[in-house]
Parts: C-alpha cells; structure tokens; sequence
C-alpha cells in the first residue's frame, strides 16, 4: 500500500467514528495521522519499522496500524467501522458542506442513509430544526445533492421533463428540415427515465457528425443514434424516412408487452404510411390509446369492448389534500397556503401537519392542535365560501396505533395516517402496522403506502392486495402521494383499487405553495392507472367532499 491508501484509511476512520459519535479524541489522532502520512517525502513501505514509530506524530498505536496496513493491506479496526455503517452514509460523505458531525445528526436524529432521503428532508425543511444547520447550510447541501445526483443520468420525471422540451427546440432548430418526436418512457409518463429517446427522419451521419463536434460520446447501432454530452442524460435517435415516421412513433410510444400483444392481433404497420397515430387505431377499429396507456396487453382488450377510462386531467383536481404549514415543517402560513389554492380556483384545502411523534418535523402537541384549530375558524369566516379542513398526518407507531387518542383525534375534520420512523421493516411487520392503522375507524386517508422514495429509497414490502382489500372493507382512501420522488401508491395498483371501490386521493403533501405543482405528476402517473376524476378523492367539490365527511364521521359509531 502507498502512503496515499494508508492516508486515505485513517481519514475515513476518523470520519466514521465521529459519525458514531464515538471516542472524538481518537478520531482526531486518526484524521492527524492522514494529514502526517499525506506529507511524506518518502513511501511507507520503504522505510524500517523503527523510523515508521519514529516519524514526529505516529506513536505506537498509530505505526502499529500502518504496519498491519503494509503487511495486510487492510486496516481491522476500519473494517469494523464500515460493518456497522450503512452503505449510503458513504453518499453522505460526498457532499460538500456536510462534514462528519452533521452526518451523524441527520442519520441518528432523521434516520436518513442516502441522499435521496436528505434531499427530501431539505425540501421539507427538515434540517432547520437541528443546531448547525440553518437555512443557507440547508440550501447548500440541497444544491450539492441535485448535482451529486445529476451525474447518476437516471431523473424523475419532473428533472427531465424541461430539458427534453428545450432540447426538443434545440434540435428543430439545428435541423430545420427535419422532424424530431420525443417518444419512449417520457410520452409514457414513466416515473424514472433512463433515457430520452425521438423518432427522426434526420440522416443519421450528419445528427452523428454535429454531436461529436459537441463533444458529445456517441455510437450507432443499425438506425439508432446514441449520444451523451455534459449533462449525462442519455439520448437515442431512431431514424425512419418519412413513409414510415408515425409508425416508428407509435413502436417507441409503446413497451414491449403492448407492442408484442399488438402485432399478434393486428400484425405490423410498416407497409402503410400515416399522417398522426390515431389513424393506426382508427385502421384497426379501435379508440386511439394515449402512450401512458400503453403498458399492458390488457389494454387492447378495453379498447376492443370500447372501454377506455376516460382518465383524470389536471383540471378535475378541485381541492388540495395533505399540505404542511409552518406550524409544523413547512415553509408558509397556513393563510398563505389558503390563499395559494384559491388563486389556483381550488375549492377547498386540507392542512395536515405532522403529529407529535415526529419531534423531528416540529409535530403538534394537543395544546398546539386546539391553536391552529382556533385560526383555521377564523381564517374560514375570512375566505368563506372557500373551506379549510382540519387534519392532521398522523404517525403510524410501531404497534400500529396512532399518536393519539381518540378524544383529540376526534377533533379533526379527516385524519391521514403515515409511517414515518422504523422504515426498516419485513413484509409481516409492514402489514401489522398498516393493517391495523387502516382498521382504526379515525383513519380517513393511508398517506404514501409503501414510503418509497423514487432512485433513493425502497419502500418497506407490503401485500398490495391485502391492503386494498383493507381500505376496502373499512372505507379508508389510498394517497397517490404526488411528490415526484414518492408517487406512492404505485399506479399499477389502481386498477384493482378502482375495482374494489377504494377511492384514490391524489395529494401534493405540499410543504410550501409552490409545492401545489407537483398534483400535475400525480395526476400523470394516475393516467397510466386508468384513474378518473370520479375515483379521485381531490376531485371531489366542496359539497361532495362535505357529504364524504359526514358519511366517514358516522363509521366512528
């Protein structure tokens, strides 16, 4: 090993054992070290044991170490250390701006392990609670993550979504005589993308020639055009010629399973030329089926009865459920969110700060509740006949009850109940907790099932099935948590949903007014379920979501 490993080792440990928040006075010695072997003239591993010992700064302990690292090549009490450290602490260490100290705070007091939990907590502004960290710091560590992340080429389809427009733009004007379609997961509304792809009629050679001039790295393969430049995003060209362009479109705006299903029943459409897609449906006798319904074979047998969900638009979204104000971890008065939603013509709001287990989050004690209750009253007379709705997200505890008791649970208009500690569960323990939350009669809406956060986090595993037939028996709505990193529930599962007449709540668990944005991504995703308005819970009108209420009052007694 050279100086520059043995250095490096003694860094990292004297890294970890601050992030345990164990023997501060080692960690110095180690981090000194580092510094000491760093600055060598001459390599460790040249020299005899006695000038090791004797080098002005390693004593025994320390040259006893670099000696088992030269004879070894490993350092045991490092390995002990990364045993015990989860594998997205390393991540943390990554980031600049957040040293040793700050990572041992956001894993033990947050429980975060990854940069995608962190970056969430930033945008909830999470952080600001803790000492060491103020607002500047918390922005700092947001902005070095989204870059940190960036490099990965995988996004959400909310980081992506801007570029390919632009980019879009970009092309038609460098080749203003050609035809450039965005297809693939994006048309699909996918939730992560991996790749930006377009159909072309642009000659392949001369779209390969402009990008390389670029610097960008490219490849080709048959008529498919690969490239990537500085902002490592992935990019595929499809070429075609003109005859066949519609027909290439509608082969990238499908998957594979719909695309298989397809010209098993009505063979290729190659030999013919299109003007748009919706002629290829219209030449088959069928309704034209968007992109984002274009994901399982079953589809086509709906088209075929001439049964298309009619889906959810943005539109259809009349009230905004699961918001957080700066009573708990948001960032704007409960009036300014009020005021948020009736400039976006929303018909009501539902404020949900956290519940007093999540001390993390500034949760509600009882003696808060009764105050923000207070002010809600008052800022209804004020903005009537818009309507504010008293909640509250409510911790699903270990055992499954709720931070709560009844008498105080009782007091909100609709309860959303969520797990948000010990995410780290087996399926049986998973379902205990949520099986029991969605039995109790306060139980309103289960918040984000699975607690998956999109290229960061799994969600803990559960029994979809069991769980929609629980919502069903108990009259409890399922979220579609619409935060581009969440969109939990997974939209796969709405069709059954739908079918066991569970209500779906699409819901921004906006934690600012600018937050309301992300209801269009929920709404997205809710189209690749087949999901209406009519299934949808923020969908409902002031009225209709009143007489939802009222009837879910009377499952109470």
């Amino acid at each position: 090993m050279d100086n520059y490993a043995i250095a490096d080792n003694f860094a990292l440990l004297a890294k970890l054992i601050d992030i345990h928040a164990d023997d501060s006075f080692k960690a110095k010695s180690y981090s000194s070290a580092a510094f000491t072997i760093d600055k060598l003239p001459s390599q460790l591993s040249g020299l005899p044991e006695e000038k090791i010992f004797a080098i002005k700064g390693i004593g025994q302990a320390i040259g006893k170490k670099i000696l088992e690292q030269l004879q070894t090549g490993r350092l045991s009490a490092l390995d002990e250390y990364v045993l015990k450290t989860p594998a997205g602490i390393f991540e943390l260490l990554k980031i600049k701006g957040l040293g040793p100290k700050k990572i041992s705070t956001v894993w033990k007091e947050l429980g975060i392990e990854s940069m995608g939990e962190l970056l969430y907590a930033c945008e909830e502004n999470r952080l600001l609670l803790y000492k060491g960290f103020g607002a500047k710091t918390q922005q700092n560590i947001q902005e070095a993550i989204q870059f940190l992340m960036a490099c990965k080429g995988s996004y959400l389809y909310s980081q992506i979504e801007d570029f390919s427009i632009q980019f879009t733009e970009r092309l038609k004007k460098e080749f203003p005589k050609n035809k450039f379609e965005i297809t693939g997961d994006l048309k699909r509304h996918a939730e992560v993308i991996h790749k930006l792809e377009w159909v072309t009629d642009a000659p392949i050679e001369e779209l390969r020639t402009s990008f390389t001039e670029q610097k960008y790295e490219t490849s080709i393969t048959g008529e498919t055009l690969w490239a990537k430049g500085l902002e490592n995003v992935s990019l595929e060209f499809h070429q075609t010629d003109e005859k066949t362009f519609i027909s290439k479109t509608f082969e990238r705006n499908s998957s594979l399973e719909f695309l298989t299903a397809w010209k098993e029943k009505y063979g290729s459409n190659q030999d013919e030329s299109f003007l748009q897609e919706e002629q290829i449906f219209k030449k088959n006798g069928l309704p034209f089926i968007p992109p984002f319904l274009r994901e399982t074979a079953g589809i086509l047998d709906l088209a075929g009865k001439n049964s298309l969900p009619e889906v959810i638009q943005l539109k259809d979204v009349r009230g905004i459920i699961h918001t957080h104000s700066d009573w708990s971890d948001g960032g704007d008065t409960i009036e300014a969110m009020a005021l948020g939603a009736i400039a976006k013509s929303m018909e009501f709001l539902v404020i949900s700060d956290h519940s007093q287990s999540a001390f993390y989050a500034n949760g509600l004690y009882p003696n808060r509740i009764k105050a923000q209750h207070q002010l809600i009253d008052e800022l209804n007379e004020k903005y009537k006949p818009f309507r504010i709705f008293k909640s509250i997200e409510s911790d699903i505890l270990n055992d499954g009850n709720l931070d709560y008791p009844d008498d105080i649970l009782s007091s909100f208009d609709l309860v959303i109940t969520s797990v948000h500690s010990n995410l780290k569960m087996t399926e049986e323990k998973a379902m205990g907790r949520l099986l029991k939350a969605i039995s109790n009669p306060y139980t309103t809406i289960l918040g984000h099932m699975t607690g998956r956060l999109l290229l960061s986090r799994n969600g803990y595993p559960v029994d979809h099935q069991k769980i929609i037939d629980a919502c069903a028996e108990h009259n409890v709505v399922i979220e579609l948590n619409a935060h581009s990193r969440r969109l939990d529930m997974d939209w796969r599962h709405i069709p059954n949903a739908i079918e066991k007449g569970v209500l779906i709540s699409i819901d921004p668990d906006a934690h600012a007014v600018d937050a309301f944005e992300d209801i269009k991504y929920g709404v997205l995703v809710a189209q690749k379920g087949g999901l209406t308005a009519k299934n949808n819970l923020s969908s409902f009108t002031l009225n209709e979501f009143e007489a939802f209420l009222e009837k879910q009052r009377s499952k109470r007694h």
